[in-house]
């Protein structure tokens, strides 16, 4: 059969050989597995020091998600200020500074202050070297009852609205009937929109209000 026109060859690429570029990850389950077992070696190697450090709990930006809460990159200089944390130090015993990042809520610095102020309360101190004990270091009957864990009680956040004193702990968000609102409130939504159609429409109707003024007057004469 003849070919007809110019017709053009179509660039199809049918010679790729895809699958032997093709990838599978059958290696899941072992991947994971020595992830535990990576993660439970170094908890044993800094215990009874925990694995994470200390971290804020934020709001997330968005309008979408910023009714959650969440760990943050580290403490402000202003909380820890407020905690009596030097920055430096706060770094060598677990806790976690952000410099770049900046309050912008009373109520956040004071749940962040709150925080440290119960971790620095649950901290202990180990000296590094054996008899040589400095200013912050916990006596020795201090460490004796400390468990070989890694605790994770005091970084534990939880993801709602409102943060609680210290622990990251969060209230949910109770939803309102409109039945239990007071009589005579419609809203902001319906009174936003009422008033963003006055605006719109104040044109018009002082133009419909003149010329039915003008048709009544025009009668009467």
């Amino acid at each position: 059969m003849a070919i007809k026109h110019n017709n053009a060859v179509p660039n199809n690429h049918f010679h790729k050989d895809w699958q032997r570029r093709v990838r599978v990850h059958f290696d899941q389950p072992g991947r994971k597995h020595r992830r535990r077992v990576a993660r439970l070696e170094k908890a044993a190697k800094v215990a009874p020091r925990p694995v994470d450090r200390l971290r804020p709990v934020v709001q997330c930006p968005t309008i979408k998600y910023n009714r959650k809460a969440r760990a943050g990159r580290g403490f402000t200089l202003l909380e820890l200020k407020e905690a009596k944390i030097p920055r430096k130090l706060a770094s060598t015993i677990g806790i976690s500074v952000d410099p770049r990042r900046t309050n912008h809520s009373e109520e956040s610095l004071k749940a962040n202050v709150a925080r440290l102020k119960a971790y620095q309360a649950r901290l202990i101190l180990f000296p590094r070297k054996s008899g040589q004990h400095k200013k912050l270091d916990a006596s020795e009957e201090q460490t004796k009852g400390v468990s070989d864990g890694s605790s994770k009680t005091i970084s534990k956040i939880a993801g709602a609205f409102a943060v609680d004193s210290g622990l990251g702990q969060a209230h949910g968000i109770s939803e309102v009937k409109s039945s239990d609102l007071p009589e005579g409130d419609e809203g902001a939504y319906k009174k936003l929109r009422e008033l963003r159609s006055e605006q719109r429409y104040a044109g018009i109707r002082e133009k419909r209000a003149k010329l039915k003024a003008d048709a009544e007057e025009s009668k009467k004469k």
